[in-house]
């Protein structure tokens, strides 16, 4: 009982003053994290894994001290259309909620014979995914793919 009493306040001050030291410059409206995460695999295990990694991130951070992009190209852009899996599309639409913003290779679709009626509503739309993942990594922006 004592060792449970003394481990509880061991753990209390992470709970009263939270678990991160966040960095200077702290992140906030002015001065956002900046994450893309590349949506290159039509997996829908892999798809659930990096939208189960965005919401563990936004848990984290304090609110407008974030911006996430998900950028679709390749085998990727399956999972961004209207007919993917109806429990993955609507987790992706729950983090547009939070201001997530999914971006659609148009060379993809170009290929495939697709047309942006075939995605869901909302996706900004590039003419190559790979080269928007190189300029926003230009700008600032940190990759945080999951594996």
């Amino acid at each position: 009982m004592k060792r449970r009493a003394f481990i509880l306040s061991l753990m209390l001050p992470m709970f009263i003053f939270g678990k991160y030291n966040f960095k200077d410059p702290k992140p906030s409206f002015d001065n956002p994290r900046k994450i893309i995460m590349k949506l290159n695999n039509s997996d829908i295990h892999y798809a659930n894994h990096l939208l189960g990694t965005i919401y563990n991130i936004l848990k984290e951070y304090p609110d407008s001290g974030l911006k996430v992009v998900v950028i679709a190209y390749g085998p990727g852009m399956r999972v961004i259309k209207k007919d993917y899996d109806k429990k993955t599309l609507s987790r992706i639409t729950s983090l547009m909620e939070y201001d997530v913003e999914f971006i659609g290779c148009i060379n993809t679709m170009q290929t495939m014979g697709w047309k942006k009626k075939d995605f869901i509503d909302d996706i900004t739309f590039v003419q190559a995914g790979i080269v928007e993942v190189i300029e926003r990594q230009a700008h600032g922006f940190i990759d945080a793919t999951p594996y």
